[in-house]
């Protein structure tokens, strides 16, 4: 209606506007929805690009099938099986539908579908097979498993069945058994309401209210789903190894004896209510079918579940650890068998046990100081939990980069012996780049180079000896015999940025600051990246490596664009259709993306092979499908760590190999006895090779690459977790748990964070408990062998339920060699009262040269810090062992980073501090009223592996030789200074007595120094008798 003015009244307006907006809202919310559809297609299909790029295109198709295969099949049965029994419905709905309340609905319901009721059922049975068919999808992992299926040769005990069943395929069966149920019961209640509303089902009408060929219909329905309960009752039977009724995993007396009998009778139960339905069908009424299903619910509630608890607590309980006894044992030999902790001389075990009994009190002579002269000189020193501020202080150089702040550990040949080292990628850090689209994704695009520096040794000023490191990247070839052809870092740790390569603009690797020497021209032209920019002020890169998918026309412009939530790729001027997009390149995502079957170690670690970078990260096979193995004990095992996850089988079968330039991957198999790993292998041949084939081709693992394997340390958590209790191998022991171990506290790094020692009323000492001490690397000589090994090492002390037991019981030991075999062995500290990590932290923090040199060194604003507990054990070959703490003391003053300023060592009950390794050891042979202040009257011990002068009483009160003159040098030779030269008889030992008494001198001064608060001086004289120490060891290598 209008007014006389010809203008829309209110009314109008009014319904115009509601219409208006109703159609904006359906509007923006079709937008979103196309929005979000769009940016999906573009993820699946940019994902494709990247699998085809890296040449995995068959792993992402075989996957990507598997997925649409289960949910089609499951979809279209779903569908089949609703559009059936609806179809059934309507085919034996009564002609003529009694009158009753229900009448009127139903009419209703009859007027409006009117002729469209197979339209109404296609629609129902899709909308049904889509709700039930699609996230059957999320189970293609338990189907290629199922399909590709492995014997794992050993039978469980109970049922006498492979393993693989069990692993491969009782997950994919009982998914499909409570699929079924769900699926019919779905069905049921549909095809009820379907019959409600033909008629066939009425509530409220006198008389039968269902019909014949209805009740029918339903009492095989229901028929079949009491099948179906069977059989899952007959597979809940095996489900029992898993069971946690018990004092440990898997099937109990009580499951055995009570709750595996009532299954048995379910499943007969089950069986019988199936019959009794079917007969139904010929009776009137349902008095079978309600007497079928009120026995079934009284005996899966009395019997399944009252019975087996009343059965555990009263026949049970009162002699549980005889009833136990067998089911202890099961629980033992499985768990060992699935965490590779077997105990075997044969080539089925995994770990070697041995007995190693040190000789605490006197045990500690130069003899086997010598003896292990090359454990004692790779001692770690370099804490790399501590020293990442020292490295990003020193070696990051420029605000666009960092290193992660947990530094990985390895070993190189430097100075010609294979030497700890602490190694570290210098990755790109986008926070410290100006923002802007550009400069994020286009200008910056990568790290540069690794910061390399044996661990057992420092500067003068106590800071890493970098051997690699500075920008561009040095190697000190004199040193260390690596090269690094191609230092820049694409795919890296922790680096979840994009980047945009071979643009119409050059990358900058860093700026320059007027220092560098450059290898490459700096001069350029507009077509070249090759060297500095036109100012000079940045080096400039062009990627010329593999990795990235191509940018090409619009279209897959507009497909990034929505993949990475920005317009820029569309409109930037600066691609070009040659340019290419780089993206999954952190070194976990990329291997998650490539194989999500697998669970990863939290840290991958950089190695230097063929002049590149590389990046080597540990992969697991799992399952919780193991018979009677204990679920994992995942303490002090990181989050970020695939081990976190509920198993109770596990295996390094791979180690993935990421270049950092290329960001080419490499799954290589270590482990081709792992059953898990072969199904894999059969379902994606492409995708894995064998490290160490036996055939002997070039296939196989790099050698260079083999040298730097691993133990991976997630794993060794998990496994020493566990073998605190399972190195118990008698069912009484272990039920009575007197002989349990576990893993040491950590000392803590601060020396007001030490666990805390509590004394009780009665005088005894206990620790409040804490975080556990975590496995560290060293490359050592292992008591009972005669060569180095790269190992991961970790103590046990015993169980007690408030940590007050702290004396070493064991420390285990494991090492990864370079054909890729592991092995454990355990060292048991037989019936002594050992000094374990905590206690001897605490002696050493209460020893008074400790308390006073701490405290000397914390003024003026430094703190001080505490680096590894270090534990050697120390082989006495013919005569006794004996065993040393060793810890690195830091100081970092205010402003500065961390320095390593004293060593600490302890033996037994003598305390030690000292200012180098081999002046703490050689103080450890004195009396304490021997060593002096500050370690002066100490004689250094030579660790080269030659034989150092005899430390005694006497050395220490024989007069000092003359001193140097004052302009003489550590570095002058007596060929350099005539007048200092010795006379041609002296023998090279007296010169080497010289020596060390010039050495001893200058660290007394040393000591003078550090008590006036001197530090630049102290290090400067601690640097010098070093030296003099050098030169005596040349003088007896020389011999």
């Amino acid at each position: 209606m209008t007014d006389i003015s010809g203008v829309p009244s209110s009314g109008q307006r009014r319904r115009f506007s509601r219409r208006a907006r109703t159609f904006l809202i359906l509007g923006i919310v079709a937008l979103i929805v196309l929005i979000v559809s769009l940016r999906g297609i573009a993820g699946f299909y940019t994902d494709y690009l990247w699998f085809d790029s890296l040449g995995f295109s068959s792993v992402w198709r075989r996957v990507l099938l598997t997925k649409f295969a289960l949910a089609g099949i499951f979809m279209g049965f779903t569908f089949l099986l609703l559009w059936v029994n609806l179809y059934i419905a309507e085919r034996i709905a009564p002609q003529n539908r009694p009158e009753g309340p229900e009448e009127a609905l139903v009419s209703r319901y009859h007027e409006t579908i009117g002729s469209r009721s197979g339209l109404i059922r296609i629609a129902v049975s899709a909308l049904f097979a889509l709700f039930l068919g699609v996230g059957t999808a999320g189970r293609w992992q338990d189907w290629i498993l199922f399909r590709n299926r492995e014997d794992f040769g050993i039978k469980d005990p109970q049922f006498n069945i492979d393993i693989g069943f069990y692993v491969f395929q009782l997950p994919f069966i009982q998914f499909l058994i409570n699929w079924f149920f769900t699926a019919f019961i779905v069905v049921l209640v549909i095809t009820s309401i379907a019959h409600y509303l033909n008629g066939g089902i009425r509530v409220n009408t006198p008389g039968s209210r269902v019909t014949a060929p209805v009740k029918v219909h339903i009492s095989v329905l229901l028929a079949v789903l009491a099948l179906i309960k069977a059989a899952d009752y007959w597979y809940q039977r095996y489900s029992l190894n898993f069971s946690g009724r018990g004092i440990v995993d898997g099937a109990s007396y009580t499951d055995v004896s009570a709750k595996l009998p009532a299954i048995k009778l379910l499943i007969l139960i089950s069986l019988a209510a199936a019959i009794l339905l079917i007969i139904n069908i010929w009776r009137r009424g349902w008095v079978l079918p309600v007497v079928s299903v009120g026995l079934w619910a009284f005996v899966a509630i009395a019997i399944g579940s009252i019975y087996p608890a009343i059965f555990q607590r009263f026949v049970v309980e009162p002699s549980e650890s005889s009833r136990e006894s067998e089911y202890i044992d099961r629980n033992i030999e499985a768990t060992r068998q699935a965490y590779g902790l077997q105990v075997s001389a044969g080539p089925d075990g995994n770990i070697e046990e041995r007995t190693f009994t040190p000789n605490v009190e006197d045990g500690l002579t130069m003899d086997i100081l010598e003896l292990n002269a090359s454990t004692l000189n790779n001692l770690r020193l370099l804490d790399p939990s501590i020293v990442p501020p020292t490295y990003q202080a020193l070696e990051v150089e420029r605000e666009q980069f960092r290193f992660s702040n947990d530094l990985d550990v390895d070993r190189y040949e430097v100075d010609g012996d294979i030497r700890t080292v602490v190694i570290a990628a210098r990755e790109l850090n986008l926070d410290g780049v100006n923002s802007g689209w550009e400069n994020q994704h286009v200008s910056f695009t990568h790290g540069y180079g690794i910061a390399l520096a044996p661990a057992n040794t420092v500067t003068s000023q106590g800071e890493p000896d970098f051997v690699i490191g500075g920008l561009p990247t040095e190697v000190n070839t004199d040193r260390i015999n690596v090269e690094l052809d191609q230092p820049r870092i694409y795919v890296g740790e922790e680096l979840d940025s994009y980047a945009i390569v071979n643009t119409d603009r050059c990358e900058i690797d860093f700026a320059l600051t007027g220092t560098e020497t450059l290898e490459t021209t700096t001069e350029t032209n507009e077509n070249s990246c090759a060297g500095s920019d036109g100012s000079g002020e940045n080096l400039l890169f062009e990627y010329d490596g593999d990795d990235g998918v191509k940018a090409g026309g619009f279209f897959r412009r507009i497909a990034f664009a929505l993949r990475f939530g920005e317009l820029n790729p569309i409109f930037s001027g600066l691609i070009n259709n040659d340019s290419k997009f780089l993206y999954n390149r952190d070194v976990s995502d990329r291997a998650k993306e490539l194989a999500p079957f697998l669970d990863y170690d939290s840290d991958s670690y950089p190695v230097i092979v063929d002049g590149r970078i590389k990046f080597i990260l540990d992969a697991y096979t799992t399952s919780n499908r193991y018979p009677y193995s204990q679920s994992a004990d995942d303490n002090s095992v990181p989050l970020s760590s695939g081990l976190t996850n509920e198993f109770n089988y596990v295996r390094n079968s791979v180690k993935v190999v990421i270049d950092a330039y290329n960001g080419d991957v490499t799954f290589y198999v270590i482990d081709e006895d792992d059953p898990i790993i072969k199904a894999y292998m059969k379902a994606f041949p492409n995708l894995f090779t064998l490290a160490f084939p036996s055939e002997g081709t070039d296939e196989g693992m790099p050698e260079a690459i083999a040298e730097h394997l691993r133990y991976p340390e997630d794993l060794f958590k998990v496994q020493t977790n566990m073998w605190g209790r399972y190195h118990l191998d008698d069912a009484n022991d272990f039920y009575e748990a007197a002989g349990a171990w576990v893993v040491s506290l950590d000392p803590g790094d601060d020396l007001d964070n030490a666990p805390t020692a509590i004394i009780t009323e009665s005088g005894f000492v206990t620790f409040a408990s804490g975080k556990r001490m975590d496995p560290y690397y060293v490359q050592m000589q292992l008591p009972g062998e005669t060569s180095q090994e790269f190992v991961l090492l970790r103590p046990f002390v015993p169980r007690s339920s408030d940590d007050s037991r702290q004396q070493l019981e064991a420390f285990m030991v494991a090492q990864t060699d370079e054909q890729g075999q592991s092995r454990i062995v355990a060292y048991t500290v037989p019936g002594l009262k050992v000094d374990g990590p905590v206690i001897a932290n605490r002696s050493m923090l209460a020893d008074p040269e400790v308390a006073e040199t701490t405290t000397l060194l914390g003024q003026r604003g430094s703190g001080v810090k505490l680096g590894n507990m270090l534990l050697v054990p120390l082989d006495g070959g013919d005569n006794e062992d004996a065993l040393l703490y060793l810890r690195p003391l830091y100081v970092e003053a205010s402003g500065s980073q961390p320095a390593v300023q004293q060593v600490i060592a302890a033996y037994g009950e003598s305390v030690r501090i000292c200012a180098t390794v081999e002046l703490v050891l050689g103080a450890l042979l004195l009396p304490e009223n021997q060593v002096g202040d500050n370690c002066e009257n100490v004689t250094p011990v030579s660790l080269t592996g030659t034989p150092s002068p005899p430390t005694s009483q006497e050395q220490v009160e024989t007069p000092p030789q003359p001193e140097t003159p004052a302009e003489e040098t550590p570095e002058e030779t007596p060929e350099d200074t005539p007048e200092s030269q010795e006379p041609a008889e002296t023998s090279t030992t007296d010169r080497v007595q010289q020596l060390l008494s010039q050495a001893q001198e200058a660290f007394t001064a040393a000591n003078e120094a550090l008590e006036e608060g001197n530090l630049g001086e102290y290090q400067d004289l601690i640097n010098q008798g070093q030296n003099y120490v050098d030169q005596a060891n040349d003088l007896l290598s020389g011999q």
